[in-house]
């Protein structure tokens, strides 16, 4: 099978079949980013790092700014952002101004390149399960074909999320606090400096980093004790950690600092040039750190209701078995095993304190892997907003365990089909006509006008996602297209504002699209305005609208999976 790589029980194919079958699931996953995937997973892939950095940052194209990235109160840092999405529209720009290509700057090479960039991090994912399947008594080929054929890693991971970024900064810390000397006794000196910034790095990315961190660091932390004989040792550990923790949030704090106040040091010298002091007083009274801002905001049950509340265990029957499937309840059905026995083995045998040093640093991989899982697990199920991508860092613990003891070999088949049937809803499906309507739209909006007078685009979205503004290339300077997201706005709304769009039709050479799925089709005839271009783009599939069966088995159903650009004709 293509997930585990397993024949029958007892008898694993050579090691080459698993190998050439991990190389075919790497080339897809690389293949598949260009092509491009389809589906629109969330907002927050497009508006937590390409969309800024598209704006008046590196490209000035028109954008949508979203509040997280308000300089009033922001909430995300700019580091990582510059780093991924900004170092790839610089390049590209970079490519243009050079005459290198002539059309650098387009829908395609904006919406891929940063997730070029993703996709190649991604492997860091398959380098931390080759350092670390020996480690954890992993089968190194299952476990790596497990990664690389779950459908988290073919789409989430390569895909310009913060979520992304925090399951590779994960991988790296595990990788850290599990490295060991040859006798397998104790840590690298040099890993305690990594695993400070990291730490600090991935707390700036998503404060939830601390959750996935924490067990990590246990371990980290009883290994040094338990391996170093000198106390002068172990203190020296720690504090290389914390300085260099220390000094990584101090670049943080200044680069974020400097970006969203917009002060540049001649700024300040200009205010007060006397003393270097105020200038640092400057500074200090405009200090930004993100994480706070991002805590004090998330804390707030107000705040988090905005954004949706579920139910404390939604992590833990919802979530985890959309992503992981039935790794994931493998995975439960495990930990209620060794929980079980360790409870006894408590209860009998040792003595209270002796329990958890025990099991994080003694005990065979497994349990402790567990414990990587489902600590950072019952830590994000505290909150009440919970969406299946806080979860996907995740991926690593579980392919490490699944590929232990043959867990996962006898339901190979059924994984299969999981990730099959995840890759084509999420890669494809979701949402996703509304990527593609963005390329479409795009080429129409830059192809040569006919005669000199401007054209003007008006772009209404209805019931789709918001749409990602930067895809359409228009320079922050052009005011000939206008971008109206109506979100999910009810009939009487929707066709309000259509009328009020039509009967503002005074240019001659103006164009209104209405962007709407199929599902909703029907409340725009209701409007009683008639359109003289329709086009479908399939397929399309809105979960918030989603399309009803009994249509979908008519000869209707391929309407019913797509998403319509419609053009207002202009005599109403």
């Amino acid at each position: 099978g293509p997930r585990c790589g397993a024949a029958a029980a007892g008898r694993a194919p050579p090691m080459g079949r698993r190998a050439l079958l991990w190389a075919l699931l790497a080339a897809l996953r690389a293949g598949w980013c260009l092509l491009p995937q389809s589906g629109y997973l969330h907002p927050d892939e497009f508006f937590q790092a390409p969309e800024v950095m598209a704006g008046r940052d590196i490209l000035n194209l028109q954008v949508y700014y979203p509040w997280e990235f308000l300089s009033s109160f922001p909430c995300r840092t700019v580091v990582f952002p510059l780093m991924t999405s900004g170092v790839t529209y610089w390049a590209i720009k970079s490519l243009q101004q050079l005459d290198i290509c002539s059309s650098c700057i387009n829908s395609y090479t904006l919406l891929v390149s940063p997730r070029l960039l993703f996709t190649i991090f991604s492997f860091i994912l398959d380098y931390s399960v080759y350092r670390l399947a020996p480690l954890w008594e992993a089968d190194l080929w299952k476990a790596l074909v497990l990664l690389a054929g779950s459908y988290v890693t073919l789409v989430f991971y390569t895909r310009t999320f913060t979520n992304t970024l925090e399951g590779l900064l994960f991988a790296l810390l595990m990788v850290l606090v599990s490295s060991r000397k040859s006798n397998g006794s104790s840590v690298e000196p040099t890993s305690s400096p990594l695993i400070g910034v990291i730490t600090t790095a991935g707390f700036f990315n998503r404060p939830t980093f601390l959750a996935f961190a924490l067990m990590p660091l246990l371990y980290w932390a009883g290994l040094i004790v338990d391996s170093q004989k000198s106390i002068k040792t172990v203190i020296n550990h720690f504090l290389k950690l914390i300085l260099c923790a220390c000094f990584t949030a101090i670049v943080f704090i200044t680069a974020d600092t400097f970006y969203f106040t917009s002060m540049s040091l001649d700024n300040l010298y200009s205010i007060n040039k006397g003393s270097l002091f105020d200038v640092i007083a400057q500074l200090h009274e405009k200090m930004v750190v993100t994480p706070f801002n991002f805590l004090s905001y998330n804390l707030n049950p107000h705040n988090l209701a905005l954004h949706g509340s579920h139910p404390r265990v939604t992590h833990f029957t919802v979530n985890g078995v959309m992503l992981f499937g039935i790794l994931h309840i493998l995975a439960i059905g495990a930990g209620f095993k060794m929980l079980k026995k360790y409870v006894h083995q408590l209860m009998r045998v040792r003595s209270c304190y002796r329990g958890l040093p025990g099991l994080l640093v003694h005990s065979e991989g497994n349990p402790t892997l567990l414990l990587f899982y489902f600590v950072p697990l019952a830590f994000l199920s505290l909150f009440s907003h919970q969406e299946p991508r806080f979860l996907i860092p995740l991926i690593l613990p579980l392919v490490l365990f699944s590929a232990s003891q043959n867990r996962a070999v006898k339901w190979k088949h059924l994984i299969v089909i999981f990730n099959l049937l995840g890759a084509f809803l999420f890669g494809c499906l979701h949402q996703g006509g509304l990527i593609p309507c963005l390329f479409h739209l795009e080429q129409l909006i830059h192809s040569p006008a006919p005669s000199n007078h401007p054209r003007h685009y008006t772009l209404l979205f209805a019931h789709t996602y918001m749409p990602p503004r930067f895809l359409l290339n228009i320079k922050k300077t052009d005011r000939h297209v206008e971008v109206i997201d109506m979100a999910g706005s009810g009939e009487e709304t929707l066709c309000q504002t259509i009328e009020q769009q039509a009967s503002n039709f005074t240019c001659s050479d103006c164009h209104i699209f209405v962007i709407i799925p199929g599902t909703v089709r029907g409340t725009i005839t209701k409007c009683g305005i008639s359109f003289k271009n329709e086009t479908l783009i399939f397929p399309h599939l809105s979960m918030e609208d989603p399309p009803q069966m009994p249509i979908l088995s008519s000869g209707n159903w391929r309407s019913q999976l797509g998403l319509y650009i419609l053009q207002l004709h202009r005599d109403q």
